[in-house]
């Protein structure tokens, strides 16, 4: 009877222990089908959100602080880093979000959607211009409106990026294997597809044959406003303001009529003996100083891809690494790598670094320093913990298409010195200005800064 007793009890025990181990398979199930909550990556959000701090900076203050404006032609100035900063960004960005979404078209779809959200900005805040900013008037004048910007540069760069992400990727492993350059083999395609993208800028900027070309001068300082005047080139392979490739394609495809009209090559020596500020052109002033050119136009924009596949890279390295250090290694190394390489380019005059022609130098130099920037981040936010340091930037990173849209509106500038007293002049600003910049420290250029 005991023994009975006992086979029973076993039995029972048995049931029990099975039915715990369905009970855990069906929990793991349900976890597994739940979608899992990612945190955001404080130390990218701060290097985002630092970068949109640059960009409002430099565009206050770059006219009066050349060395923090962008530089006239060659050459790599603070506010040149602004635009492959966000592209970089927006690369890390690419392969943190599409890890998430594991359906091909509901990724593509939700790319393509953002994509247009960014075109429409875009041309909304850099397609038109203020007739009178005293009140508020936009407009877009359809016959001049500029289809080339910021937004329409990052939209590309986001698109095509980021279908190369949904399309190529794989079942990939979450551990890499040992050794430098797996993850390099482990999204090979990606490398295969950006060397395409560098091949065909390359061959276009240096093997498209630019003519002479005309263009009506709009500007109505000039003595010759209103007159057709001619640029003489009959070159191939040049990268100088006139006579380059990536000027050529956008006069070509897009119309000299939707180009910038006010491009950085005007505060170049060529152009004024007020170089490197803005002023009045010499006398003996080539005629393309008053031509408009498109800083983001479509040859260069093909380069700026690059900036984006590279910030996929360092993005994949965060999702598959785990361990600080070998994050760190890596990327350091890279940005290390990238700096030098970009530096070597520029000082033997093979490539020079150039923001406007988006060079191969400039790739380099700025992935290279954008690579040590977050690194720099990341030791002082994810690491050492130091978050609390950086929360205004923290709230403009998670922000980053609010506080841009505010700023290119003027909206900021029109609340703050929105409020005076009597006088409109009578501002907090202004007060600050004159009482302490102009009759303390004798300087208006550190007034700008506000």
């Amino acid at each position: 009877m005991l023994a009975g007793m006992k086979v029973d009890m076993e039995q029972e025990q048995q049931q029990q222990q099975q039915h715990v181990i369905v009970e855990s398979q069906e929990v793991e199930k349900i976890e597994e089908v739940k979608p899992q909550k990612t945190k955001r990556v404080a130390s990218l959000d701060i290097f985002r959100g630092l970068t949109v701090a640059l960009m409002i900076l430099v565009d206050d203050a770059g006219g009066e602080w050349p060395m923090i404006g962008h530089a006239p032609w060659n050459g790599c100035n603070l506010a040149d880093f602004v635009m492959p900063f966000f592209l970089f960004i927006v690369g890390m960005a690419i392969a943190l979000a599409l890890k998430k979404i594991p359906e091909k078209l509901v990724a593509i779809r939700k790319v393509i959607l953002r994509t247009l959200k960014l075109l429409f900005w875009g041309i909304l805040l850099q397609g038109g211009y203020f007739h009178d900013l005293d009140k508020l008037k936009f407009g877009v004048d359809m016959n001049r409106i500029r289809w080339c910007g910021i937004l329409q540069r990052i939209a590309l760069a986001y698109l095509v990026v980021a279908i190369i992400e949904i399309t190529t990727r794989q079942a990939q492993a979450k551990e890499l294997p040992t050794g430098w350059f797996s993850i390099f083999k482990l999204y090979c395609w990606k490398w295969v597809i950006g060397a395409c993208v560098l091949v065909v800028y390359l061959a276009t900027l240096y093997g498209t044959y630019v003519p002479d070309w005309n263009f009506v001068v709009q500007n109505p300082d000039s003595l010759d406003f209103g007159k057709t005047l001619t640029v003489t080139c009959n070159v191939r392979g040049h990268l100088d303001p006139p006579c380059n490739a990536v000027g050529y394609v956008d006069r070509q495809v897009l119309g000299i009529n939707h180009m910038y009209p006010r491009p950085a090559w005007k505060r170049s020596k060529a152009c004024t003996k007020s170089s490197p500020y803005e002023g009045p052109f010499r006398a003996d002033a080539p005629s393309w100083c008053w031509a408009p050119f498109e800083p983001e136009g479509i040859l260069s924009s093909i380069s700026a891809i690059l900036s984006t596949v590279l910030g996929v890279h360092f993005g994949h390295v965060l999702i598959h690494m785990k361990d600080h250090s070998s994050r760190l290694l890596h990327w350091v190394g890279m940005g290390i790598a990238l700096l030098v390489l970009g530096i070597i380019l520029h000082f033997t005059d093979a490539i020079p670094l150039n923001k406007q022609l988006y060079t191969v130098s400039y790739v380099c130099v700025t992935s290279g320093a954008a690579a040590l920037v977050f690194s720099a981040f990341y030791i002082l936010v994810d690491i050492l913990n130091w978050k609390y340091l950086f929360l205004p930037l923290e709230w403009i990173g998670m922000n980053a298409m609010l506080v841009y849209v505010m700023a290119a509106a003027e909206i900021f500038s029109g609340f703050i010195n929105g409020w005076y007293y009597e006088d409109p002049h009578n501002t907090l600003i202004y007060w600050i200005k004159k009482h302490i910049f102009i009759g303390v420290w004798h300087s208006t250029r550190v007034g700008t800064l506000l």
